[in-house]
């Protein structure tokens, strides 16, 4: 969406929806659990037979309209809300993956990421990093078991770019989930579904929610993946779509199994906080390109490192 469109969608999302009593923004819902008046209902909303809500670990109509607001920022199909970002990583990842699997990660990664690929490793789902700058790199490093290549678009903390247009021309040639990690940029800044990524991890904890009030993550999916095509479905994740298949194991296994909820006071900050996303995120650049050219003149800053995806 253009720049202008930007806010102006965010602002009105929750409108969309036609909240109870015309508020502008979704109220905070701390229910738990939710009641039906028929036992039948609520078995169905378990089995995913119909839309509702059951238990507020896998869903919530706060914690929803927050998702509904991600899914239009990075224009994608669907989305998932964790507690942080990294419990987003690892749950998707778990909801997905196998032992006996292979990904390809980045090299230049977050540290807490890194931990966690170092964890697979050992739980016996095989992890190789490289340089994620060459996509020659990643490609001559997929195996006939590789599922997934993971980066992010600007590397935190070195801020080194990955070869983003390029690896997504391979993942959909080579049929990978590209996973793509949007923290750095932000969905105001870059969109990854325009480099054919797959599943968008955001940290709702640093731009979109920008206060600093609350921790948060998000999984999108873009839409672009055939999901078809993926061995790891499970077969009761198949009744809806193929389209929504990913997206469905990823909440219900990764939610329901890891418990990586978010509280719903948590998910209110967080989607006031987006609605300034796109002038919080200007102001931020131009705040951090006059550092960097202040200290890249300074005589006692060795190196600046500066990144730009074009």
């Amino acid at each position: 969406m253009k720049k202008k469109q930007f806010t102006s969608t965010i602002l009105h999302a929750d409108r969309e929806g036609r909240p109870e009593h015309g508020v502008l923004h979704k109220p905070i819902h701390t229910s738990v659990a939710y009641g039906y008046e028929d036992a039948r209902e609520l078995a169905e909303v378990f089995q995913n037979k119909r839309k509702g809500y059951a238990y507020g670990r896998q869903n919530n109509p706060t914690i929803d309209a927050l998702a509904n607001k991600i899914t239009l920022m990075e224009q994608g199909l669907d989305s998932v809300i964790f507690a942080t970002g990294m419990a987003a990583i690892g749950s998707s990842l778990l909801a997905l993956l196998r032992s006996g699997d292979h990904i390809v990660s980045s090299a230049y990664l977050f540290g807490n990421t890194n931990s966690l690929f170092n964890t697979l490793n050992g739980l016996g789902i095989e992890v190789t990093f490289v340089d994620a700058t060459d996509a020659s790199k990643v490609e001559a490093a997929i195996k006939p078991n590789t599922k997934l290549v993971f980066v992010e678009t600007i590397a935190n903390p070195v801020t080194q770019v990955a070869d983003l247009a390029a690896i997504g021309d391979l993942c959909e040639k080579q049929k990978l989930i590209y996973f793509v990690d949007n923290t750095m940029t932000s969905p105001c800044l870059f969109l990854p579904i325009t480099v054919k990524a797959s599943l968008i991890i955001n940290s709702l904890t640093k731009y979109i929610g920008g206060h600093g009030n609350a921790l948060g993550g998000s999984v999108t999916d873009t839409g672009l993946y055939d999901w078809s095509s993926f061995d790891n479905i499970y077969e009761n994740y198949k009744n809806k779509d193929a389209s929504q298949w990913g997206i469905t194991q990823i909440r219900k296994k990764g939610l329901r199994d890891f418990g990586s909820a978010l509280g719903p006071e948590a998910a209110h900050h967080l989607s006031v906080g987006s609605d300034t996303l796109n002038l919080r995120i200007n102001h931020a650049c131009d705040n951090a390109l006059a550092i960097a050219k202040f200290c890249e003149n300074h005589p006692k800053v060795r190196k600046v490192f500066l990144s730009r995806i074009t």
